[in-house]
């Protein structure tokens, strides 16, 4: 146990009001708090609670718009994001099966995120148009600019589905393709065709009638049986339970192939059926298309039902039928296991009508010795002949960029190694010199060479951006390095692998390429930002320096300028190198009071000591306080260490979590240390928190250790025997470790938590691991063993917290733990003595 030296207490700090005239006034650190009105109340009465008004103004701070960039690089769409639902829009009808989430009464996703506005905005002058002819307060989602950049298409949600619409970009004109029929239960309901005038959509059949009704009274029990092979998997939520669920399933998943033309031209394209993709090939020739068929499964989500993948015409002929993937619930445990048979089967994006796909060669079991893991083959039109095979690799595939019949890129991972292979590859040749261009450590950070850029095609999928050459590429980073992330612009010729940097980002800005809009002139697109400047769109000319602004994005919470970040580095008692982010309130000046501090935090696995400690940040970037972090508590006064290192470290043949524990004591313990000497923290008054793992974290470090006055906990597993099957980067099963599944639960510890605990999770959790009964399972724990812990379970919310009311509800408690347990607490007594002190 740490003994931190006790700091001069300190009374309520100041915080940010509200004016009557909504004027927001900046008082200094020292000030008292303001007391929210109406909170007076701590109890555990079903209401929503609102948190000060400084911290619900970081709720309804208006959100920066999503960009995207047009095929023709002269023009971006600005799509305006909505604020947050509201509870009532979390609470619609909502099938929960195969582990899908579904509207009903839209057949589409039931937790969809949307825009609600179009802008286009040209680049050579800077001209904006709002896009017109939309819908009163639109539902808008799945936006793509067809292959020439003359239209845009997306979906628009209405309460009795999802419409088609499209807006002609000259006229900045939108008008509605189809009625309310698209189906978008799984995955993008249209693909444009590669003509760039017509779709292809799916769309929900009329004469498929209503959803089945479950019958009032069952038929018989549910039963399942197993016989001779394993079929271990995870933990799901959502899964099938019954026949009713299966029927269910089919009829909103049965879809019909339509043609569309955005002159309204409609033609239908085969026969329906539980389709999910139907994507044409670059030629508009052909359709790949899959669907899912039975037998289902109550143990696996749709992901891995059986699967048929055919080749149509036009017509809705079927040309071929590519593979016929069998139920999959016996994949093996352990990350890089895969599906034997073909799978991430595609069309080759810089080919006429050419399939790929990719082949397990070593049973997809990751346990098993194999000198080869995948193969990749290519099949071209009329699909009849033998497939060529183009790349053999020795991990498992991870992608495949595509460039021309001289240049692919392949690449390949390992994860126990952490290693990533990629390839180059010619496919005009069958890949004949597959030659290794990047070996690198995922680990490795500083190493990372960057990722190549791409273009639009003609025919619409994205291709390798090149020089005129058509073998030199251009490289995207992030730029990690000792003094912070500087993301950069390489050239990389392909023949020799030697790199030449065309432009790095300089302090005190973040600045990131996001395309080259001319590779002769060396004319790019970036994003820029600072500490003070929120991110905005910027075209920069390399050769002369010369840069000009695009958007004009405002400051979405003005009244929290001056907040100080620092990018800070210190050391783990057993030498590795730790890094974290601290925060400052605005008027905070060093040798002030030290101050009540939030940590908060999230653990990764590393097989490398030396690797482990590398800047993954930049001291540059904006700072935006979203509700969702925990620097809503610098507004109250507080300081916050945000993602300071946790290194779970395992090298050679040991596992990272075979002293997980030991692990996570000592960083947090340094982390600690450092604030403490730095003076900017109260030693007495550190909390922990984190969401996810970063829960699990925080109920791990107050089991063994005494480190903090308190913890909050959202939406984390505390049992690890509930998931018996492997966990977060956990490969093993508990079976083969069980020493390793029960010091890591903190359920099994519960007797051990003797500091205040706040447990917040959503009823309607479907993460993998994360069911809330882990949360009521380990406050049962702890309530029987007599610690303080408050249970909060937010109604119809999932993994992340969506509604406002929930937001500001999460917040209301953060803050009142806090305040109760941390900043207002009494020094704590020793046991042995009774004394002030640690």
């Amino acid at each position: 146990m740490i003994s931190i030296p006790s700091s001069r207490r300190s009374g309520p700090l100041g915080s940010i009001l509200l004016g009557a005239a909504a004027a927001i006034l900046l008082f200094p650190a020292w000030a008292p708090s303001a007391r929210a009105v109406g909170q007076d109340a701590y109890s555990t009465e079903p209401v929503y609670r609102t948190p000060p008004p400084e911290m619900a103004a970081l709720v309804d701070a208006p959100q920066t718009p999503a960009v995207s960039v047009a095929p023709t690089h002269d023009l971006l769409v600005l799509m305006e994001v909505p604020g947050l639902l509201a509870i009532e829009d979390l609470s619609r009808p909502e099938l929960r099966i195969a582990g899908l989430r579904i509207d009903p009464r839209t057949n589409g996703p039931s937790r969809g995120r949307y825009f609600k506005g179009l802008t286009l905005k040209w680049l050579p002058d800077g001209d904006e148009t709002a896009v017109a002819g939309l819908p009163s307060e639109p539902r808008i989602d799945h936006v793509s600019w067809s292959p020439d950049g003359a239209w845009l298409a997306f979906a628009v949600t209405v309460e009795t589905g999802i419409e088609l619409w499209v807006a002609d970009v000259a006229r900045g004109m939108a008008r509605r393709l189809t009625g309310p029929e698209l189906n978008a239960a799984r995955g993008a309901p249209y693909a444009w065709m590669p003509d760039g005038r017509s779709l292809v959509a799916r769309v929900a059949p009329t004469e498929r009638g209503t959803a089945p009704t479950r019958p009032s009274v069952p038929a018989g029990p549910v039963i399942q049986e197993h016989s001779e092979t394993k079929a271990a998997a995870r933990t799901y939520q959502d899964l099938l339970r019954d026949a009713h669920d299966e029927a269910v399933l089919e009829h909103h998943m049965t879809a019909q192939v339509v043609l569309l033309g955005v002159d309204g031209a409609r033609e239908a394209i085969g026969s329906a059926d539980l389709i999910f993709r139907a994507d044409p090939s670059p030629d508009g020739e052909y359709l790949l298309v899959q669907m899912i068929h039975r037998p289902f499964s109550y143990l696996v989500p749709i992901s891995r039902f059986p699967v048929r993948t055919e080749v149509w015409d036009l017509r809705g002929e079927r040309v071929a039928e590519i593979e016929d993937l069998s139920l999959a619930e016996n994949i093996p445990i352990g990350r890089g296991a895969a599906r034997t048979g073909r799978r991430s089967i595609s069309w080759r994006a810089d080919a006429g009508s050419t399939l790929y796909w990719v082949e397990a060669q070593d049973g997809g079991d990751p346990w098993a010795d194999a000198d080869v893991r995948d193969r990749l083959y290519t099949l071209t039109a009329p699909f009849t002949g033998a497939p060529a095979e183009l790349a053999s690799l020795e991990l498992r595939f991870a992608g495949v960029q595509w460039g021309s019949d001289r240049l692919a890129l392949v690449s390949g991972v390992w994860w126990r190694t952490r290693t990533l292979h990629t390839w180059i590859v010619e496919p005009g040749r069958g890949g004949a010199e597959q030659r290794l261009l990047f070996d690198r450590s995922l680990e490795n950070r500083y190493g990372d060479p960057g990722r190549p850029l791409m273009r639009p095609s003609a025919a619409g999928p994205p291709l390798l951006l090149t020089a005129a050459d058509g073998r030199t590429l251009f490289l995207v980073g992030e730029g990690y390095s000792p003094v912070g992330n500087r993301p950069f612009l390489d050239r990389l010729d392909v023949a020799t692998g030697e790199t030449e940097r065309l432009w790095r980002s300089e302090a005190p800005y973040y600045e990131r390429p996001v395309t080259v809009l001319d590779a002769d002139r060396g004319v790019v697109l970036t994003r820029r930002e600072s500490i003070e400047e929120p991110p905005n769109f910027f075209v920069r000319e390399l050769a002369s320096g010369d840069l000009r602004q695009v958007t004009h994005f405002p400051h979405p919470t003005p009244h929290l300028r001056g907040i100080r970040k620092e990018l800070i580095r210190y050391e783990r008692e057993d030498g590795v190198a730790l890094t974290a982010t601290l925060y400052l309130p605005p008027g905070y000046e060093r040798g002030d009071r030290p101050l009540p501090t939030l940590m908060w935090a999230y653990p990764r696995e590393f097989k490398s000591a030396d690797l482990a400690g590398q800047l993954t940040d930049s001291p540059h970037r904006f700072s935006r306080i979203s509700y969702w972090s925990a620097l809503p508590m610098l507004t109250q006064g507080w300081a916050v260490l945000d993602n300071p290192s946790m290194p779970i470290i395992g090298e050679g043949e040991e596992e990272p979590n075979d002293s997980y524990v030991e692990q996570l004591v000592a960083s947090a313990r340094a982390a600690i240390e450092e604030i403490v000497r730095r003076g900017v923290a109260d030693g007495e008054r550190v909390a922990i928190g984190g969401h996810s793992y970063g829960a699990f974290m925080t109920a791990n470090l107050l089991a063994h250790s005494d480190l903090f006055r308190a913890g909050i906990a959202r939406s984390g597993a505390y049992n690890r025997t509930l998931t018996p099957f492997g966990f977060q980067a956990e490969e093993r099963t508990f079976w083969q470790a069980p020493d390793v599944y029960f010091e890591m639960s903190p359920f099994m510890h519960a007797a051990d938590v003797d500091e205040p605990i706040l447990l917040i999770h959503g009823q309607a959790d479907n993460n993998s691991g994360t069911f809330p009964i882990q949360s009521e399972r380990y406050y049962n724990a702890l309530k029987g063993h007599g610690a303080t812990v408050r249970l909060v379970m937010l109604p119809n919310e999932s993994h992340g917290y969506r509604a406002r009311e929930s937001i500001l509800h999460m917040l209301w408690e953060e803050w009142r733990w806090l305040k109760r347990y941390v900043e207002d607490a009494p020094p704590r007594r020793t046991a042995a003595t009774g004394q002030e002190g640690r």
